[in-house]
């Protein structure tokens, strides 16, 4: 599977460029690299400037492809839920029985991603990570409602609606699918965050990972 995704081109919603990274060898720089600066100085010390410095080109050059580093944080969340996507509809196929589906997806949306599939331009591991302590960012903002609607989350809410299938496949009845879906999804996120910077508001740990945990939330709420 890892061989499979590094071939497969992961689609974004077009809205959040303005010109396609994909389609050049700077774009495909500016995100590799944007990666890495988020990462290593947070999204709020984050420029186009220091960007610029960093790939040593124009700023102008960056928002000839982004708007915005909003903009580009959203096109970085969007890629990221798609290429998870791309791996819970693969490794889940072939699976009939609902209750071993459904464990398998969740162990795929929570588990922490510490291997790179090798896509030549981006680095998932440390992409990862951005999506753990910046994702939120992307839609905690005034604008949220709009571009609700104009589709910038459209990946995001897709995913949410897989795992919410999966949920009732094992629980036809169940009234808080797509509640438990993105709990699952959201609280990956979160619990991982804690583990790394409050781990004394936790229980997760490297035994007691955030997957066990929702795996029997999952559970005890499906009995």
């Amino acid at each position: 599977m890892k061989d499979l995704l590094s071939v497969l081109k992961i689609s974004v919603p077009d809205k959040t460029f303005i010109k396609d990274p994909e389609t050049s060898n700077l774009g495909k720089r500016i995100v590799e690299n944007s990666i890495l600066l988020i990462n290593e100085i947070g999204f709020e010390n984050f420029t186009f400037k220091k960007l610029g410095t960093k790939i040593g080109s124009n700023e102008s050059s960056i928002y000839r492809y982004f708007e915005s580093k909003h903009k580009l944080l959203l096109y970085l969340s969007s890629w990221y839920w798609a290429w998870l996507e791309y791996q819970l509809v693969l490794e889940t196929f072939s699976i009939s029985n609902s209750d071993e589906k459904l464990e398998k997806a969740i162990t795929i949306v929570t588990r922490k991603v510490e291997e790179d599939s090798n896509f030549s331009h981006i680095n998932e591991t440390i992409l990862y990570k951005i999506i753990v302590n910046e994702s939120s960012k992307s839609f905690f903002t005034k604008e949220v409602d709009l571009e609700n609607k104009q589709g910038y989350f459209e990946i995001y809410k897709r995913l949410i609606s897989r795992l919410n299938e999966m949920i009732l496949a094992v629980k036809p009845d169940f009234t808080f699918g797509l509640s438990l879906a993105s709990t699952i999804l959201e609280g990956g996120l979160h619990q991982h965050f804690l583990q790394e910077h409050f781990p004394s508001i936790t229980s997760c740990d490297d035994d007691n990972t955030p997957t066990k945990f929702f795996i029997q939330l999952a559970k005890s709420n499906l009995k």
